[in-house]
């Protein structure tokens, strides 16, 4: 794998929130990055002049995901830009909060498409580029708890980042051999625009959460924190693996349970 001071990275879903924060952590790192976003034009470059700001290279492109499979191009067109790709971090996604009975087949192939299906074609054009080039790689895709456990009203999003956490699972095996190393973070409750919580402080007062043992969300930087590992030269010999970014929160199975007081979990 190339020098820390010598990479390349893109980060999908990084105009705000979970995927600004790995961009920059990346930078930080000595990564030039490729950014995408899909709804927010400014914020996305917003996140390139912090990366510019640390001394990186930026380039930035739309991403849609629900276009397949073009949409994956942008891949191919960053690394050919920024001359290679050594990182590849999945984090756009979607979501909806619909009870399964009321779920349209629409809204289903549109999680899926996005979260499930795009994930792994830009996967696919990354890894084919790194084998290529022969120097190995580092890709994190970023599932959620929910990759684990299942939620109330998030039937789609459950069944998209469970089965992109065995799609990691399989590409850490078949990639090794090329020292390509592959892992998921998944995150509980971040303070982001995706939880209603932007710009908020998660560390104050206020965002008690009483089922989270740590007692609150999480900051987008401690995600960050944990896929910059995970694409450093430090994690050569981790692969396969998933990593909970959630405060205990997934800990918390069986004490929750048996401490519930009313049936208000049912609803989405």
């Amino acid at each position: 794998m190339a020098a820390d001071s010598r990479r390349v990275a893109i980060v999908t879903g990084s105009e705000s929130g979970i995927g600004r924060a790995i961009a920059v952590a990346l930078a930080e790192q000595g990564c030039d990055l490729g950014i995408t976003w899909y709804r927010d034009e400014d914020m996305a470059h917003g996140t390139a002049d912090e990366v510019r700001g640390l001394g990186r290279r930026a380039e930035v492109r739309r991403l849609d995901l629900t276009r397949l499979p073009e949409a994956a191009d942008v891949v191919d067109d960053l690394a050919d830009v920024l001359g290679g790709i050594d990182v590849l971090v999945n984090d756009a996604g979607t979501g909806h909060s619909t009870p399964l009975l009321d779920l349209d087949l629409g809204t289903w192939r549109e999680v899926l498409a996005t979260d499930l299906d795009g994930t792994f074609l830009c996967l696919q054009r990354a890894a084919r580029r790194m084998v290529a080039a022969g120097r190995g790689g580092r890709i994190v895709n970023i599932t959620s708890v929910h990759e684990h456990q299942p939620r109330v009203g998030a039937a789609a999003y459950c069944a998209a980042k469970g089965g992109l956490g065995l799609l990691t699972r399989v590409a850490a095996l078949e990639l090794s051999e090329h020292g390509i190393t592959v892992n998921a973070v998944a995150p509980g409750e971040i303070a982001t625009a995706m939880t209603g919580q932007e710009d908020e402080d998660p560390t104050q007062p206020g965002h008690g959460r009483p089922g989270v043992p740590l007692g609150r969300p999480g900051d987008a930087r401690e995600v960050a924190a944990v896929v910059a590992f995970l694409a450093s030269q430090g994690a050569g010999y981790v692969t396969g693996a998933s990593w909970a970014v959630d405060g205990g929160m997934l800990q918390m199975g069986p004490m929750a349970g048996s401490h519930l007081r009313s049936d208000d979990w049912r609803r989405a």
